[in-house]
């Protein structure tokens, strides 16, 4: 890394980037902790209509218990409904941006593409139909520039949680993949557990990570359900993978010059 571009940093900025280099991640207390509740509130509201019941005076209750309302079979039914509800609220992309905003200005920069739809992750505990297999996603098209802000809607931890490799260690392990995994994400599993981090994530703190490192998820063993939301953000103009701006990304944080220049032309002539 060039020194002299440190020294155009703040100090708190500098540290968080060192973190984030040293680490693959940051975690991070919520940058507006009203605006988590208000998604927690929202994601168990639409639960509960979906499945005819009530919430009840404790949101994250309900959530963690919620494998005591529905079966593994009707998981993925109730994931996509809940989904697509949260996606039709105008509000939402900003205040999940908000959770985060100040974090991924220091990491990413201040005119950012975020992904157009939300995710939602639901994880029973005991339940095989939501295993996530080790992998990076620039190994299916996903620009390595893009970060994942990860961001639990009850308390991650252990198997209820997810793990990731450490940089240096996936340095090693993405080197020598075909032979650590034969073709098999099963026994790449296997090849780097011992190195892998499992990341404990308490509500009302935020994940974000680089998705170029190999993670994923295993079998929920504790006796909670996991919720969790992840979106991708990345430089506006840093360079795609497979998913598009316009398509996959949309620009949030454009600022005034970027918006002048994308609109100008230059005079007849001047190109002759």
């Amino acid at each position: 890394m060039n020194s002299t571009s440190t020294t155009f940093k703040t100090a708190a900025d500098a540290s968080l980037e060192q973190e984030f280099l040293d680490k693959g991640y940051v975690i991070a207390p919520a940058g507006d902790r009203a605006a988590l509740d208000k998604i927690q509130s929202l994601v168990a509201a639409l639960t509960a209509a979906h499945l005819g019941t009530d919430v009840g005076d404790d949101a994250g209750q309900f959530l963690d218990t919620i494998h005591e309302r529905v079966s593994a079979a009707d998981l993925n039914a109730l994931r996509l409904a809940v989904i697509n509800g949260m996606n039709t609220e105008d509000w939402l992309r900003a205040a999940y941006f908000r959770l985060a905003a100040d974090t991924l200005s220091s990491l990413v920069g201040n005119e950012l593409s975020m992904q157009r739809r939300v995710n939602l992750s639901i994880q029973m505990p005991e339940d095989d139909s939501s295993l996530l297999p080790v992998h990076a996603d620039v190994w299916s098209g996903d620009s390595p520039y893009e970060v994942v802000l990860w961001v639990p809607l009850v308390n991650c931890h252990g198997t209820k949680s997810m793990y990731l490799l450490p940089p240096e260690r996936d340095r090693e392990a993405q080197e020598d993949i075909r032979k650590l995994s034969g073709g098999n994400a099963e026994e790449l599993f296997h090849a780097i557990e011992p190195d892998l981090l499992w990341l404990d994530i308490p509500y009302g703190h935020v994940l974000v990570f680089w998705q170029a490192l190999m993670h994923g998820n295993r079998i929920n063993r504790e006796t909670e359900t996991r919720w969790s939301m992840n979106c991708r953000f990345k430089s506006v103009f840093s360079p795609y993978g497979d998913k598009r701006l316009g398509e996959f990304f949309e620009p949030i944080t454009l600022r005034a010059a970027s918006r002048l220049a994308l609109d100008y032309d230059l005079p007849q002539g001047f190109d002759d």
